[in-house]
């Protein structure tokens, strides 16, 4: 059972954090989404004995936070889809209130994010992706630009 959580809402420039201690010890702070702000982030939580951290996220935005928390705390990301809070007003304070609270009380199931060095073999293949198709593009266009004016004699 964890006795000290964060819960983080993040979002594109802006990360909400909650660290709980009890249901009525409970401080919510706002980062930017820079390096320093995350290491701040940090620190703050090393500071108040956080030993979890459950981050709700859409998207990529969770990957610079997570690469900072993923060495000195247990990181759990969660769908945002199965954490869903009371319909009504959302901010995103409420929100990463809410995800200590469930953090604290165990009801939170993580997603699967692979170790460090697969997350890196994996960016390296979607970069090689990205790249030999940028050269077969250039390729079909230098064939069809030069390869259409020889055919019809222009060259």
């Amino acid at each position: 059972m964890v006795s000290v959580g964060c819960g983080i809402d993040v979002h594109q420039r802006l990360i909400v954090a909650s660290i709980r201690k009890s249901d009525d010890d409970v401080e919510t702070r706002e980062y930017d989404c820079y390096t320093s702000s995350l290491k701040s982030l940090r620190d703050w939580c090393k500071s108040e004995g956080v030993t979890h951290v459950a981050m709700e996220s859409t998207g990529v935005y969770w990957k610079p936070v997570f690469n900072v928390l993923e060495e000195d705390f247990e990181v759990i990301l969660v769908n945002a889809r199965h954490v869903k809070n009371v319909p009504g007003n959302k901010t995103d304070k409420k929100d990463s209130r809410w995800l200590s609270k469930l953090l604290l009380s165990g009801l939170l199931k993580g997603s699967f994010i692979p170790p460090c060095p697969i997350r890196e073999l994996r960016d390296l293949v979607r970069y090689r992706k990205k790249v030999v198709g940028h050269v077969m593009f250039e390729m079909s266009f230098i064939i069809c630009t030069f390869g259409a004016k020889k055919r019809h004699g222009k060259i």
